[in-house]
């Protein structure tokens, strides 16, 4: 077989409409445009939220509030929810993830709050602490120890 005796397979090809061909076609006068205008001419077309140069609603409406890039953003547990764990036991942000305390693990890490009791002692590594659930831990007789977290370049 010689390239040019190769041929599409039958029915693979179909003929392009053409346009502009007479009234008798259905596709004469405008080609299937309809009237005249933007969208009849040829080339670029209009953008999604184009409103045909009056200004964009999305202009007209006013701004609101920032996106802080600074922000760090930690999972949150309180001193109250580590009630159900034994003495002596490692609390970490994994296990807590575990146990179905936190859903999910920020980017900065685990933070405990101060919010709520605790009455036995328990080892807690975390990110970061408020003052008031340091305090909590070590009263109660536990400790509170501050890991470095990867996303911190202190």
């Amino acid at each position: 077989m010689l390239i040019n005796q190769l041929s599409p397979t039958p029915n693979s090809k179909r003929t392009g409409k053409r346009l502009g061909r007479g009234i008798g076609s259905g596709l004469g006068k405008t080609s299937g445009k309809g009237g005249k205008g933007q969208t009849a001419r040829s080339g670029k077309q209009t953008r999604v939220n184009f409103e045909g140069g009056q200004t964009p609603l999305t202009r007209r409406l006013p701004k609101h509030g920032f996106t802080n890039n600074f922000s760090k953003n930690y999972s949150c547990v309180n001193v109250g929810d580590f009630a159900s764990f034994k003495a002596g036991t490692v609390v970490t942000a994994e296990l807590l993830l575990e146990k179905g305390v936190l859903s999910k693990i920020e980017a900065y890490g685990l933070k405990v709050l101060g919010d709520g009791e605790v009455k036995i002692a328990l080892t807690v590594r975390a990110a970061a602490f408020t003052k008031s659930a340091a305090a909590k831990i070590t009263k109660a007789g536990g400790k509170a120890e501050v890991i470095k977290n990867i996303k911190d370049n202190k």
